[in-house]
C-alpha cells in the first residue's frame, strides 16, 4: 500500500511521517511538495518526494499518476490567517482550487483512496461562549479569508463525496503545537523569545498580542494519531473536531513557559500582534472523534510546551554556534 501526504515539508507532516514509521513501517510513502522544495524531505528516510503546485491541475495529475495512493492525507494549505487578509486570492487558490485539482486527479486516474481533508476550527468563527464546547453541528461563521477558504474546502470535499462517492473524511482541527511549530504562531513565538532571553541575546521582555484569548490546544503528536485513526475509522463524508476539549488562555500558556524556564521577564502588549478578527474563545468537543475511533489526547500540555521550548533552545544554540 502507499500513502500520499501533501504539504510534506510542513510542521504537521514531519510528525505524520514519524507516526507512519511507527504504525505502518512497510507503507510506501510519498510526499507532495511545492516545486523546488524536494530537498526539504531529504532527512526523511523512505519518503519519495513529488514536486507539484496544487494550483496547477496538470502537475497534480502527474503527481497522482506517479504515487497512485491508497490513502491521502491532505495537509497542504495556505495556513496564515494574517497573510490571508493581504492575499485572499492566493489563500483560496491553494485551499479550495488545490483540493479540487487533487480530488479530480484521483477520480480521473480511476483511484478511490480514502482522503483525509484537514480543516480548521477557525471555520466556526464568531461563537457565543454559551455554545462552548463546539460540536460539529455548530453554526459556521468564518471571520477571515483563511477561515472562509477552509469552509469552502470542506463543502467541496463533502460535495465530491456525495456526487462521486469519493471516500473523503474531513476534520476541523483546533490549535495544535509542539516541537517544530512555526514562530508565526503565538505559543511558538513565546517559546522562541524565552529561549533567546535565556541565551542572553534578547532583553528580558516577551512581546505578545491578546493574552486573554482562550484556545483548545492539542499536542501535534496526538493530532497525527487522530488523523491516522480517522483514516481507519472515520465515516465517509463525515466531519470531525480534532481537539482536547479543554480551553487555556494564552496568558496561562505563557505562564507555563516561564515556569518551565525560570526566567524573570516582563510582558509587553505589541499592537502589531493584535488581530481585529480574533475570536475570544474557541474550544471544541472531541466526542464524535472519540466515539468513531477511540482516540483521546495523551500528552499533557505542560509536556508539549516543555518540548517546544527545548526545540527553540536547540535552534538558538545552533544559530549562536561559531561557523568552523
Amino acid at each position: 500500500m502507499s500513502v500520499l501526504v501533501t504539504g510534506a515539508t510542513g510542521f504537521v507532516a514531519s510528525h505524520m511521517f514519524e507516526h507512519i514509521d511507527r504504525v505502518a513501517p512497510t507503507l510506501r510513502r510519498f510526499g507532495l511538495v511545492r516545486p523546488g522544495l524536494a530537498n526539504g524531505l531529504a532527512s526523511l528516510s523512505g519518503v519519495t518526494a513529488i514536486e507539484a503546485d496544487l494550483t496547477d491541475a496538470a502537475e497534480v495529475r502527474a503527481a497522482v499518476a506517479e504515487a497512485r495512493p491508497e490513502c491521502v492525507i491532505h495537509l497542504a494549505a495556505h495556513s496564515s490567517v494574517h497573510a490571508s487578509w493581504s492575499d485572499p486570492a492566493a489563500c483560496f487558490a491553494t485551499n479550495v482550487l488545490g483540493l479540487g485539482h487533487l480530488l479530480d486527479a484521483l477520480r480521473e486516474a480511476s483511484l478511490s483512496p480514502r482522503v483525509l481533508v484537514v480543516g480548521s476550527a477557525d471555520e466556526y468563527g464568531a461563537v457565543d461562549p454559551q455554545d462552548l464546547p463546539l460540536r460539529e453541528d455548530a453554526a459556521i461563521r468564518p471571520r477571515s479569508p483563511y477561515a472562509a477558504s477552509k469552509v469552502a474546502q470542506g463543502y467541496l470535499a463533502r460535495r465530491h463525496a456525495r456526487a462521486f462517492d469519493t471516500d473523503v473524511v474531513c476534520t476541523r482541527t483546533f490549535p495544535h503545537t509542539g516541537p517544530g511549530r512555526g514562530e508565526v504562531f503565538a505559543e511558538s513565538s513565546f517559546a522562541r523569545q524565552v529561549a533567546e532571553i535565556e541565551a542572553g541575546i534578547a532583553p528580558a521582555v516577551v512581546r505578545a498580542g491578546n493574552l486573554d484569548a482562550v484556545r483548545d490546544f492539542t499536542d501535534v503528536r496526538d493530532v497525527v494519531r487522530a488523523y491516522w485513526s480517522l483514516l481507519e475509522g472515520g465515516k465517509p463524508g463525515g466531519t470531525y473536531n480534532v481537539c482536547s476539549g479543554h480551553g487555556v488562555s494564552l496568558h496561562e500558556l505563557l505562564d507555563t513557559l516561564l515556569e518551565l524556564s525560570g526566567a524573570n521577564v516582563d510582558r509587553v502588549v505589541d499592537p502589531s500582534r493584535l488581530r481585529p478578527s480574533d475570536v475570544p474563545a474557541l474550544v471544541g468537543d472531541p466526542g464524535k472523534l472519540q466515539e468513531a475511533t477511540g482516540w483521546s489526547p495523551e500528552i499533557p500540555l505542560k509536556e508539549t510546551l516543555r518540548d517546544l521550548l527545548e526545540h527553540w533552545r536547540e535552534r538558538v544554540r545552533e544559530a549562536a554556534a561559531p561557523v568552523c
